[in-house]
């Protein structure tokens, strides 16, 4: 059995999106859709001690455009997230050992293209820091026709997908029987449950980037999302 979760890049997502990835075989970026502004595909939340505060990446508010089609013309806005994201959380217990990674991704590079930031980032936190050994594609490799499910299903067919998780939002839309019909069962992400961990700022938030539970609990984070379902011993 090979399961699939085809879904948009985001900008330092949540750590449900990090468990999502970790549920599948293979994920596949869907970044060749419609990009909207004002969403995650450009922004997300950390804890301050003033409380949540959006960083968000200026793309402009053009919406005829596709997320991999996305230009970021302005450099300045990198060093201004580390900056923020360094005074917010160089107290956090793991704030040092994971420094020079971020550092390196928000100064050592320019990025220009709003889809390869957001796959890069998820990529590297996903592999060297979460340690998940997902297969990842782009959909533009498939080149899908039809539309919203239509187009899911032919890239689950290319892939040779036997299970799709879907986030439970796309359940506006989807239509279970056309999935059984292709032969491919259809499970829908639960991102209740997960446990509090130790956070700074209170009062206590599950919905900030993962950049939050990094820095607050280090290795300790894929048991808070995911090992804790899996019946894995608490940490100590």
């Amino acid at each position: 059995m090979t399961t699939a979760v085809i879904l948009q890049s985001s900008y330092i997502p949540w750590k449900g999106y990090f468990d999502l990835i970790h549920d599948a075989d293979v994920f596949v970026f869907y970044d060749d859709v419609q990009f909207t502004v004002r969403d995650w595909r450009t922004r997300n939340k950390i804890k301050t001690p003033q409380g949540l505060l959006w960083l968000s990446v200026p793309v402009g508010s053009d919406r005829n455009r596709l997320i991999c089609e996305v230009s970021i013309t302005d450099p300045a806005w990198q060093a201004k997230h580390w900056k923020t994201i360094e005074q917010n959380y160089r107290k956090c217990p793991y704030f040092e050992p994971y420094q020079s990674f971020f550092k390196e991704l928000y100064l050592d590079h320019t990025w220009n293209n709003l889809s390869q930031l957001n796959q890069t980032f998820i990529r590297r936190i996903a592999r060297d820091l979460l340690s998940i050994k997902t297969q990842y594609h782009d959909a533009r490799e498939f080149n899908a026709q039809g539309h919203k499910q239509e187009r899911l299903l032919d890239i689950l067919t290319k892939l040779g997908a036997t299970r799709y998780i879907s986030g439970p939002a796309a359940k506006d839309y989807i239509e279970p029987q056309r999935f059984a019909d292709a032969g491919i069962e259809l499970a829908w992400k639960d991102y209740s449950g997960y446990p509090e961990y130790p956070q700074r700022f209170p009062p206590y938030e599950h919905g900030v980037s993962i950049l939050d539970l990094l820095f607050n609990v280090g290795p300790d984070a894929p048991w808070y999302t995911w090992g804790w379902r899996e019946g894995l011993p608490h940490p100590q």
